[in-house]
């Protein structure tokens, strides 16, 4: 990841939210912890979709932040996998922005979280569709 904004968003899209006003900091920006947690909703989906089955988030690799988020944004998540293992999963989440729910999407952040596969013991098990 860099610090240069995309002109368009990668990924499939995972997540459309509203940003709300419960949602700000003191200074009238929403919390990059809920932008966080949005993203993490995002890549989950998006990896239990792809393994078939339930995952469990094991690590947010890194995140950068290019502009805020502000209430009455339409706020995006498209997601893409980069990488897959033997029980975990890597995915992009990008999360784009438009202001006030019009006019043209604003790259905003963007993540690298991973995932782990479970089976119905709640442990981790091997991810058969390698394909991405």
């Amino acid at each position: 990841m860099n610090d240069v904004t995309r002109a368009a968003p990668q990924g499939e899209l995972s997540l459309r939210v509203l940003a709300m006003p419960a949602d700000t900091n003191p200074s009238g920006h929403i919390f990059g912890g809920w932008v966080l947690g949005q993203m993490d909703i995002a890549g989950g989906i998006h990896a239990a979709g792809h393994v078939a089955g339930r995952t469990v988030t094991v690590a947010v690799d890194a995140m950068v932040f290019h502009k805020p988020v502000h209430v009455g944004d339409e706020v995006t998540c498209y997601s893409r996998i980069v990488k897959i293992g033997r029980t975990s999963i890597s995915i992009i989440v990008e999360t784009w922005v438009r202001r006030s729910r019009i006019g043209e999407p604003i790259h905003v952040t963007e993540g690298r979280f991973t995932y782990v596969a479970l089976g119905k013991d709640g442990q981790p098990t091997e991810i058969r569709n390698k394909q991405f």
